[in-house]
């Protein structure tokens, strides 16, 4: 019986972790102002008639804070590369030189700053929801566990413990957040 509990518990631990996890990867996708590679994953290019990440048909780099450098491995792919790029609606233009696809990140404005800042705390909120669905599910297999013979003080001490992780993992939500906003909101 405790066992079978044990492992409810670590299965809502791991997706509050899962959580934490999905949060970092979304907010790495929404831009500050500054180029950075993984403003570009998840994207998908159209090579050879098949969807293929970018990642697979080019080297993406930053010549400086303001310019991603994307260098196909094969030439013939650079306009799969351009379509893509525009495609994906990101608000940004890619220019082709015949060697490589350099994307020059244009400054933010107050308002667009506003905006991601808005996108951010939303991706916060998600990553929340999702914490406190994992915290249902484990106070659920408490309190079934409790009702089959599981002694009620130590399925109170098992509450509190899901309670504290909510608890952590909120704050690592709210200072995550913090930072991004931080970032997005910085000149």
């Amino acid at each position: 019986m405790d066992e079978l509990l044990s492992e409810q518990l670590e299965e809502a631990k791991m997706l509050m972790d899962e959580a934490i996890d999905h949060l970092d990867r979304e907010l790495l996708k929404i831009r500050t102002g500054k180029a950075s590679p993984a403003m570009l994953n998840g994207l998908l290019v159209s090579y050879y008639g098949a969807k293929t990440p970018i990642q697979q048909v080019a080297s993406i780099g930053t010549a400086d804070s303001r310019t991603l450098t994307i260098k196909p491995f094969d030439k013939s792919a650079m306009g799969d590369i351009e379509r893509a790029i525009f495609e994906a609606n990101l608000g940004v233009t890619p220019m082709n030189d015949g060697e490589m696809v350099r994307i020059s990140i244009p400054p933010l404005t107050t308002e667009r700053r506003k905006s991601l800042a808005k996108q951010v705390k939303a991706e916060g909120e998600t990553a929340k929801i999702s914490i406190r669905n994992a915290r249902q599910d484990a106070m659920k297999a408490i309190k079934d566990e409790v009702k089959n013979g599981f002694p009620e003080d130590a399925g109170k001490r098992k509450e509190e413990q899901v309670q504290g992780w909510v608890n952590t993992y909120n704050k690592k939500v709210d200072d995550i957040v913090a930072s991004k906003e931080e970032d997005v909101m910085t000149l």
